[in-house]
């Protein structure tokens, strides 16, 4: 079996764990997902499942897709992912993986998303930079400062800090707790904040190392 499904963030709430105590989640919505394809090191080389998320209208995807989902005997989907694996696995084509198949309660998984988008930033608010005194007069409030020399080495460093693009990362947070599985409504709670707004796809794995 696959240790990794697709999701949509729905939100974040409180819910009261084991333990009596209240702890923040994130709810996901994840799965079901069925399966695509299956790959294996003889044809293709490696061990691997393709699975898809997300129905949505025929007419929404490509003619390629469309032809590679029919194939599989599989609706259309918005989304297709491709999960390596280290052995064979027993999925096939048109089966469906759901969330209480993949997760249990109390398992620690990484989750992967893309984060907000800021738009074009500043130093101070991108890279956290001090900015220059706030009297009157200064002139220089909120502004880079010296990033530079003069005829030695003449040219700015590599990695300096600049204004530019901020967010709209791809980033992964690891050894998050799943707190609660609600499997008829496909949703799991995990303790903490997952990267992304609300209605963003998010991927769940069982954690590559053990967390608190």
């Amino acid at each position: 079996m696959i240790n990794t499904l697709l999701g949509t963030k729905l939100g974040m709430t409180q819910v009261y764990d084991g333990d009596n105590v209240l702890v923040p989640v994130t709810v996901v919505e994840a799965g079901p997902c069925p399966v695509v394809q299956v790959k294996s090191p003889e044809k293709d080389g490696y061990h691997a499942v393709q699975i898809g998320f997300l129905k949505t209208k025929a007419h929404r995807i490509n003619d390629p897709e469309t032809g590679h989902l029919k194939k599989a005997g599989v609706d259309a989907h918005k989304l297709l992912r491709e999960i390596r694996l280290s052995e064979a696995s027993q999925l096939k084509a048109g089966d469906v993986v759901t969330v209480d198949a993949v997760f249990k309660e109390g398992q620690i998984v990484d989750v992967i998303g893309v984060t907000k988008g800021k738009g074009f930033q500043g130093v101070v608010k991108r890279w956290k930079v001090n900015g220059g005194p706030a009297a009157h007069g200064s002139m220089f409030h909120r502004r880079i400062g010296s990033i530079g020399q003069r005829q030695t080495p003449g040219r700015t460093w590599k990695n300096q800090t600049m204004p530019g693009h901020m967010g709209q990362e791809r980033r992964t947070v690891q050894n998050l707790r799943i707190v609660k599985i609600i499997p008829e409504k496909n949703l799991i709670l995990v303790r903490g904040a997952l990267p992304g707004a609300t209605g963003d796809d998010v991927v769940i794995r069982a954690a590559i190392k053990g967390g608190k």
